[in-house]
Protein backbone atom coordinates (compact mmCIF):
# COMPACT_ATOMS: atom_id res chain seq x y z
CA UNK A 1 0.00 0.00 0.00
CA UNK A 2 1.35 3.77 -1.01
CA UNK A 3 1.87 6.09 1.62
CA UNK A 4 -0.66 8.30 2.48
CA UNK A 5 -0.36 12.05 3.30
CA UNK A 6 -2.53 12.73 5.97
CA UNK A 7 -2.05 16.23 7.97
CA UNK A 8 -3.98 17.28 11.17
CA UNK A 9 -5.58 20.54 11.83
CA UNK A 10 -2.02 22.12 12.92
CA UNK A 11 -0.33 21.10 10.10
CA UNK A 12 1.77 17.69 11.74
CA UNK A 13 2.28 14.42 9.74
CA UNK A 14 0.72 11.56 11.79
CA UNK A 15 1.48 9.22 8.22
CA UNK A 16 2.14 9.50 4.99
CA UNK A 17 4.67 11.09 2.25
CA UNK A 18 7.02 13.65 4.10
CA UNK A 19 9.56 14.15 1.49
CA UNK A 20 9.97 12.44 -2.38
CA UNK A 21 13.08 12.60 -4.68
CA UNK A 22 11.41 13.06 -8.11
CA UNK A 23 14.15 13.79 -10.37
CA UNK A 24 16.00 9.82 -8.90
CA UNK A 25 13.83 8.11 -11.48
CA UNK A 26 14.87 10.47 -14.19
CA UNK A 27 18.48 10.34 -13.26
CA UNK A 28 18.75 6.88 -12.45
CA UNK A 29 17.22 3.55 -13.55
CA UNK A 30 15.66 1.91 -10.82
CA UNK A 31 15.43 -1.41 -10.30
CA UNK A 32 14.57 -3.19 -6.77
CA UNK A 33 13.41 -1.08 -3.98
CA UNK A 34 13.53 -1.75 -0.09
CA UNK A 35 11.92 -0.16 2.76
CA UNK A 36 14.33 0.56 5.17
CA UNK A 37 13.83 2.56 9.09
CA UNK A 38 15.88 5.35 10.20
CA UNK A 39 18.13 6.23 13.41
CA UNK A 40 16.61 9.72 14.03
CA UNK A 41 16.82 11.97 17.18
CA UNK A 42 13.74 13.44 18.87
CA UNK A 43 14.17 16.71 17.30
CA UNK A 44 14.60 15.38 13.40
CA UNK A 45 11.44 13.42 13.88
CA UNK A 46 9.41 16.68 15.22
CA UNK A 47 11.18 18.61 12.00
CA UNK A 48 9.74 15.55 10.21
CA UNK A 49 6.30 15.44 11.00
CA UNK A 50 6.32 19.55 10.25
CA UNK A 51 6.98 18.25 6.70
CA UNK A 52 10.25 19.77 6.26
CA UNK A 53 12.84 17.73 4.80
CA UNK A 54 14.53 17.50 1.31
CA UNK A 55 16.32 14.07 -0.29
CA UNK A 56 17.18 15.26 -3.89
CA UNK A 57 20.73 14.64 -3.43
CA UNK A 58 20.89 11.94 -0.65
CA UNK A 59 22.16 8.68 -1.30
CA UNK A 60 22.82 5.46 0.67
CA UNK A 61 26.86 4.03 1.68
CA UNK A 62 27.15 1.10 2.64
CA UNK A 63 30.34 1.55 5.11
CA UNK A 64 31.79 -0.68 8.06
CA UNK A 65 28.57 -3.30 7.95
CA UNK A 66 25.89 -0.64 8.22
CA UNK A 67 23.89 1.63 5.58
CA UNK A 68 24.11 4.96 6.20
CA UNK A 69 22.30 7.42 4.63
CA UNK A 70 24.27 11.02 3.33
CA UNK A 71 23.37 14.18 2.42
CA UNK A 72 19.83 14.19 3.33
CA UNK A 73 18.72 17.66 4.90
CA UNK A 74 16.30 17.77 7.81
CA UNK A 75 16.23 20.84 8.75
CA UNK A 76 16.73 22.16 12.61
CA UNK A 77 13.20 22.34 14.82
CA UNK A 78 12.75 25.69 16.04
CA UNK A 79 11.80 24.83 19.77
CA UNK A 80 14.68 23.33 20.45
CA UNK A 81 17.22 25.34 21.39
CA UNK A 82 20.32 24.15 22.39
CA UNK A 83 19.22 20.45 21.96
CA UNK A 84 18.81 20.41 18.44
CA UNK A 85 20.59 18.68 16.01
CA UNK A 86 22.75 18.98 12.55
CA UNK A 87 20.90 19.14 9.74
CA UNK A 88 23.13 16.73 7.09
CA UNK A 89 24.69 14.51 9.52
CA UNK A 90 24.91 11.42 7.85
CA UNK A 91 21.71 8.72 9.50
CA UNK A 92 21.99 5.23 9.98
CA UNK A 93 19.47 2.99 8.19
CA UNK A 94 18.03 -0.29 9.50
CA UNK A 95 18.39 -2.90 7.18
CA UNK A 96 18.39 -6.80 7.84
CA UNK A 97 22.04 -8.32 6.96
CA UNK A 98 21.19 -10.19 4.29
CA UNK A 99 19.68 -7.25 2.84
CA UNK A 100 23.16 -5.32 3.50
CA UNK A 101 25.41 -7.88 2.06
CA UNK A 102 23.20 -7.67 -1.10
CA UNK A 103 22.85 -4.44 -1.68
CA UNK A 104 26.79 -4.27 -0.91
CA UNK A 105 27.55 -6.92 -3.50
CA UNK A 106 25.30 -4.66 -6.11
CA UNK A 107 26.93 -1.16 -5.17
CA UNK A 108 30.43 -2.86 -5.52
CA UNK A 109 29.73 -3.39 -9.36
CA UNK A 110 30.29 -0.45 -11.43
CA UNK A 111 27.98 2.20 -12.09
CA UNK A 112 25.11 0.88 -9.03
CA UNK A 113 23.67 3.05 -6.68
CA UNK A 114 21.37 3.47 -3.60
CA UNK A 115 19.44 6.41 -3.99
CA UNK A 116 16.94 7.32 -2.06
CA UNK A 117 12.95 7.77 -3.64
CA UNK A 118 10.51 8.46 -0.72
CA UNK A 119 10.75 9.71 3.11
CA UNK A 120 7.53 8.90 4.85
CA UNK A 121 6.49 7.63 8.42
CA UNK A 122 4.32 4.38 8.73
CA UNK A 123 1.20 3.16 9.85
CA UNK A 124 2.59 2.87 12.93
CA UNK A 125 4.03 6.47 13.41
CA UNK A 126 8.06 5.33 12.29
CA UNK A 127 10.08 6.79 9.58
CA UNK A 128 10.82 4.69 6.51
CA UNK A 129 12.77 5.94 3.17
CA UNK A 130 11.96 3.52 0.21
CA UNK A 131 15.28 3.14 -1.23
CA UNK A 132 16.06 1.84 -4.68
CA UNK A 133 18.92 0.24 -6.50
CA UNK A 134 19.96 2.47 -9.65
CA UNK A 135 22.04 2.41 -12.72
CA UNK A 136 22.57 6.58 -13.82
CA UNK A 137 21.27 6.76 -16.93
CA UNK A 138 23.43 8.46 -20.03
CA UNK A 139 22.14 12.14 -21.32
CA UNK A 140 20.53 10.21 -24.18
CA UNK A 141 18.41 7.54 -21.89
CA UNK A 142 16.70 10.76 -20.19
CA UNK A 143 15.74 12.24 -23.43
CA UNK A 144 14.18 9.21 -24.32
CA UNK A 145 12.38 8.78 -20.74
CA UNK A 146 11.29 12.73 -21.71
CA UNK A 147 10.11 12.18 -25.17
CA UNK A 148 7.66 9.40 -23.86
CA UNK A 149 6.96 11.08 -21.21
CA UNK A 150 5.69 13.77 -23.53
CA UNK A 151 4.20 11.42 -25.64
CA UNK A 152 1.87 9.47 -23.40
CA UNK A 153 0.40 13.81 -21.87
CA UNK A 154 0.22 14.28 -25.37
CA UNK A 155 -1.68 10.82 -26.33
CA UNK A 156 -3.34 10.97 -23.15
CA UNK A 157 -5.10 14.61 -24.23
CA UNK A 158 -5.56 13.64 -27.70
CA UNK A 159 -7.99 10.52 -26.50
CA UNK A 160 -9.79 13.15 -24.02
CA UNK A 161 -10.19 15.83 -26.74
CA UNK A 162 -11.15 12.92 -29.42
CA UNK A 163 -13.57 11.36 -27.26
CA UNK A 164 -16.01 14.69 -27.20
CA UNK A 165 -16.18 15.29 -30.55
Amino acid sequence: MAPRNDKAKNGVISHGLVAENRRARYDYEIGETLEAGLVLTGTEVKSLRLGKAQITEAYASPEKGELWLINAHIPEYLQANRFNHEEKRPRKLLVSKKQLAHLDQEVSRAGNSIVPLKLFFNDQGRAKVLIGLGKGKKNYDKRETERNRDWNRDKSRIMKEGGRG
